[in-house]
């Protein structure tokens, strides 16, 4: 579940369905956009940014993600 990301490289990373930013959390790249709420893999620190690839996750998830992130 660590999985880590190099910080430049999640900066320049977005989403490939709503072109937004993304948030690393356990093991997962989760978009921002509260519209698709969609979360990718990380497969041994490489990110699987493939829509078919991906989950969209309920809005409780998203938001408990979210805030965690924002608290970092």
């Amino acid at each position: 579940m660590g999985q880590t990301i190099d910080k430049e490289l999640l900066e320049i990373l977005a989403c490939p369905e709503s072109h937004a930013s993304l948030v690393l959390h356990d093991g997962w790249l989760y978009s921002t956009d509260e519209k698709t709420r969609r979360r990718y893999p990380v497969r041994d620190g490489i990110p699987i940014m493939l829509i078919d690839e991906s989950e969209v996750v309920d809005e409780g998830e998203f938001r408990r993600v979210m805030e965690s992130a924002n608290k970092q």
